[in-house]
């Protein structure tokens, strides 16, 4: 009895496993509705509105003829190394669900969501009085069902059986394809992405904070001494045949009060962006834009 207790434990499909599996089946189904819009992306707008409830109640069918009633799992329980189990019967031995319990699982989950769909959009624009009673009767039962459902959620929550009302009703579990083995974890590796990611989270923290062009400004200012006087005319002309910030030829062209020549456009955005822009080439801090005296005609700085 003890051995037979420890097996069971130790095949005991995890709560997390469980719910991992029910989230695995959502995103297949919104998948596979995604890319089955997609095929009639060209046709007319709106073709399948009126009977959407019935086709999406096809492709469930059709997705559950073959999992769960030919290899009593949904797609997401295959991936999981999980199956379905008839927990009504006696048998220690695996004994998968009856044909009943699989046409009652497709009636449970694809018929009563086509039904709960198919009601609201009948009972959406009606405003008769029998209509009114039959969409509260409507409400009601759902309020139920899905009380129902957040009752079963707690019990599952400390028994680990049974993630859904439908499985506890049809009595059907999940149990492992394969006798699990105990996994080994690697806190090398672990310790080793823990440091990376605090690192990456680190730095998009701070990279934000730090002025790139002032830093690469102080830089060049540190590499390379400033030469000639920065408020010479022809110092202004010599440096005038490219812009310091886009390398072309400068358009409309405007100083900062050093030997550099910017574009109009470039030297000003970038001082609005960021008020204590300095020049990239010297690193002097621009206190406003200038344009360039009337007495420097850019024929002259061509012909330097």
């Amino acid at each position: 009895m003890a051995s037979r207790e420890e097996s069971k434990s130790a095949h005991r499909v995890l709560r997390i496993s469980q719910l991992d599996a029910l989230e695995l089946n959502k995103a297949l189904e919104q998948l596979v509705w995604a890319q089955f819009t997609q095929c009639f992306h060209g046709f007319k707008p709106g073709l399948f509105a009126r009977f959407e409830p019935e086709v999406k109640a096809l492709l469930w069918l059709f997705l559950w003829r073959f999992t769960i009633y030919s290899k009593n799992a949904t797609v997401g329980q295959s991936v999981l190394n999980i199956r379905y189990k008839n927990d009504f019967s006696s048998n220690p031995r695996y004994q998968p669900p009856s044909a009943n319990q699989k046409v009652w699982y497709a009636v449970c989950t694809i018929g009563g969501r086509w039904l709960e769909e198919r009601c609201y959009d009948l009972l959406r624009n009606r405003h008769l009085a029998s209509f009114g009673k039959a969409k509260q009767c409507v409400n009601f039962m759902v309020g139920l069902l899905k009380l129902g459902g957040l009752m079963n959620f707690l019990i599952f929550l400390q028994r680990g059986k049974f993630a859904t009302l439908t499985e506890r009703l049809l009595g059907i579990r999940s149990v492992f394809c394969k006798p699990q083995r105990a996994r080994e974890v690697g806190f090398e590796y672990m310790n080793r992405e823990l440091l990376w990611h605090g690192f990456a989270e680190f730095l998009i923290f701070l990279l934000p904070l730090i002025n790139i062009q002032k830093l690469k400004a102080r830089l060049s200012s540190w590499c390379s001494p400033l030469r000639g006087a920065p408020n010479s005319d022809s110092t202004v002309a010599a440096r005038g045949k490219q812009c310091s910030l886009c390398g072309e030829w400068p358009t409309m062209p405007h100083t900062i009060g050093c030997e550099h020549v910017f574009c109009y456009y470039c030297v000003k955005s970038s001082f609005l962006f960021d008020m204590s822009f300095t020049c990239p080439a010297c690193g002097t801090e621009a206190h406003g834009v200038q344009a360039l005296k009337s007495g420097i005609e850019m024929s002259e700085v061509n012909a330097v």
